[in-house]
């Protein structure tokens, strides 16, 4: 079984959708080990424990800087022998220190099809705005490995970007029909040992999801 973290600073609709598909044996060989917080307000947290999830707080606000906050988190990984670790809706950036320790077994998302609009910030609105204002018929979602350099690509799903859409009512389509999707489905292959990361930052995939 790995051992998966999963890091969250918000209401937890990304972590939902991975304990669900875990619930139902969507995610084999996957033991969801911990969810840790960078708010200790953050909604995910009471998701966690009405899951039974041990839930930690790490809050980034005692902290006087990245640097010292990150030492923090990698210490908390290493405690509980994190072998993966998922963002779901996880609002910092992560250091050099923990981006080289695990390097590989970081996923995220990101509400586009990267590279496009991957410049913008995926914590607010703009990656939808992005899309509607270049007039795209097509935006989505791409799960893809943390790393120091690029976003290595693991899956993608397409979503129509309908004409009177607003970036809010992108931001839930693009999360019901790919976000909520493809994390869980992109854990799923990791924990089965069906990605493969070479030196030069490529994703292959070796099972059924080619």
């Amino acid at each position: 079984m790995i051992k998966t973290a999963i890091l969250v600073s918000g209401g937890g609709t990304n972590l939902q959708a991975v304990m669900d598909a875990h619930l139902f044996g969507e995610i084999p060989n996957c033991e969801l080990t911990a969810v840790i917080s960078s708010d200790p307000e953050a909604y995910a947290l009471i998701r966690a424990k009405s899951a039974n999830i041990p839930a930690f707080v790490i809050d980034r606000a005692l902290f006087p800087n990245a640097p010292s906050y990150n030492t923090a988190l990698l210490q908390k990984l290493h405690d509980i022998d994190a072998e993966l670790v998922v963002l779901a809706g996880y609002a910092y950036s992560l250091s050099g220190s923990i981006l080289r320790g695990f390097h590989g077994r970081i996923i995220n998302t990101f509400p586009s099809l990267l590279p496009a609009f991957g410049e913008c910030s995926e914590t607010t609105e703009e990656p939808y705005a992005a899309a509607i204002r270049a007039g795209v018929k097509l935006s989505g979602a791409t799960a893809y490995f943390v790393a120091e350099e690029g976003r290595p690509i693991i899956l993608q799903q397409a979503v129509e970007v309908w004409e009177g859409d607003t970036p809010r009512t992108l931001q839930r389509r693009i999360m019901e029909e790919a976000e909520w999707k493809i994390l869980p489905r992109a854990i799923a292959l990791y924990c089965q040992g069906d990605l493969q990361l070479d030196d030069n930052g490529t994703v292959h995939l070796l099972g059924g999801d080619k």
